[in-house]
């Protein structure tokens, strides 16, 4: 069961803490924001920033659905190894440590992330995404090219996503977790598990979605606004209509086993992306970051040193 960002291994869902203070800095070591406020409809992100050597435009990378911004602390501490950029990661509105939102569109992402490059004063990044947060990227990158010096879109494409069997049901389960009486966290996160299974039965994607279960004085919660997720659940799975297109450098990075990224979905590729490459990953399902870390390394940091036509 392919579900819309989740990913397998346990080891991209660690949770963050919750700071809000700038720590000592050295390259690769991040800087936590958490942010709680929202200003006129667009939601002031959370993210971390791992710092780099070099002035190039930094890797900016989007989460997919029920994901936050720990599923790429480790890859984001290689790449800044590797490219010496800056890397930024965020969470997307609803998620992780981000503020709650009752809309969950791609517009309403892009405008978030919009803001925080503006925040930053970032002028111009590499704009990554898996899956969900593939689609934020296209979507920005298609109203604001000038933002985006190059894309990378990891197994999505600008098609609408076929939904996935039993996918409303998993929220619904979420949605109906009850769990009464004070008890340790480790119990609680057992019962929630117990009740998951009836709905998912798949281990792993059980134990990425309990990432998401945490304690909230002497309950706990869903750090995840799922009311707004189940309510805009189509317009996830859907995808904005463009005319203009990116004129940028994109990837598209597919997981050679997985279905995301298709021939039918090529004619809205070279659409929208007419300097688009397509590659796939050998071995690797719809959580190809996850499934073959260091392959996706690789062909990240082969693309962003590769010289675009406009350079030479």
């Amino acid at each position: 069961m392919a579900l819309l960002g989740l990913p397998v291994l346990a080891r991209h869902c660690q949770i963050l803490r919750d700071v809000t203070k700038v720590v000592p800095r050295v390259f690769g070591s991040p800087l936590h924001v958490t942010c709680r406020n929202t200003h006129g409809g667009v939601v002031t992100l959370s993210y971390d920033l791992y710092e780099g050597r070099t002035p190039a435009p930094p890797l900016v990378l989007l989460h997919g659905l029920f994901g936050s911004k720990s599923n790429f602390q480790s890859i984001a501490k290689v790449l800044v190894r590797k490219t010496g950029r800056k890397v930024l990661a965020l969470d997307a509105r609803n998620h992780g440590t981000s503020p709650h939102s009752d809309i969950i569109t791609y517009h309403a992402m892009s405008a978030d992330v919009r803001q925080l490059l503006q925040q930053l004063d970032i002028p111009s990044c590499v704009l990554i995404g898996h899956s969900m947060g593939g689609k934020t990227a296209m979507t920005l990158a298609l109203q604001e090219p000038q933002l985006v010096e190059r894309l990378v879109s990891v197994d999505i494409s600008p098609s609408p996503t076929t939904p996935q069997s039993g996918f409303p049901q998993f929220i619904k389960a979420m949605q109906n977790i009850h769990l009464e009486g004070k008890m340790p966290r480790s119990t609680a996160r057992k019962l929630a598990d117990q009740q998951l299974g009836a709905f998912v039965l798949e281990s792993s994607v059980r134990q990425f979605l309990l990432t998401n279960f945490v304690q909230e004085d002497e309950s706990f919660k869903w750090r995840v606004n799922l009311e707004a997720i189940a309510n805009h659940l189509q317009d996830l799975l859907d995808f904005p209509e463009f005319h203009d297109p990116y004129p940028g450098p994109t990837m598209f990075l597919g997981g050679a086993n997985s279905t995301y990224i298709s021939s039918e979905n090529y004619p809205d590729i070279e659409r929208l992306f007419p300097c688009a490459n397509i590659e796939y990953i050998k071995g690797a399902g719809h959580w190809v970051h996850a499934e073959r870390t260091q392959d996706f390394i690789n062909a990240i940091c082969t693309f962003v040193e590769e010289v675009s036509p406009s350079q030479t």
